[in-house]
């Protein structure tokens, strides 16, 4: 997964918890960069079609940045759940953050056949916590 990823997969979490176009403001908040950075990759993001922004409006995916930014989600739910299924890290959540900009997609499909990975997958991830609501671990654990 690559910095554009991150990028979509944190639009889509955020239009999922807004249910209204993303602001760069709460992109930026959601991956820790600067809204200038912020908005300099939502230009990159609308120069390749993957998302439509409007100024004072906020940023849209397009359908393929839908299917990216989804594809992106399930990336990380893969990481996220073999750091805590086979690895048993203590810290899986900050890892799999760390971990998912060097992911790459055939590596994220090696570990998909390690893990147990619900079928609902990505649409089990709650945009509002921030977690896999299947993923069997207390709130508040491991963040």
């Amino acid at each position: 997964m690559n910095t554009a990823d991150q990028y979509l997969k944190a639009i889509y979490l955020v239009q999922q918890q807004t249910d209204e176009p993303a602001s760069t403001g709460r992109i930026a908040d959601r991956l820790g960069v600067s809204p200038a950075s912020a908005n300099e990759m939502v230009g990159k993001l609308e120069e390749r079609g993957l998302a439509d922004h409007e100024k004072y409006n906020g940023v849209t995916l397009t359908d393929e940045g839908i299917i990216q930014a989804r594809d992106a989600l399930e990336t990380y739910c893969i990481i996220e759940r073999f750091l805590f299924q086979v690895l048993e890290v203590e810290e899986f959540r900050t890892e799999a953050r760390q971990l998912e900009s060097v992911i790459d997609e055939t590596v994220a499909e090696r570990l998909d056949t390690i893990v147990e990975r619900e079928p609902e997958c990505p649409d089990c991830f709650d945009a509002e916590n921030d977690v896999c609501e299947c993923l069997d671990v207390e709130f508040g654990a491991s963040d």
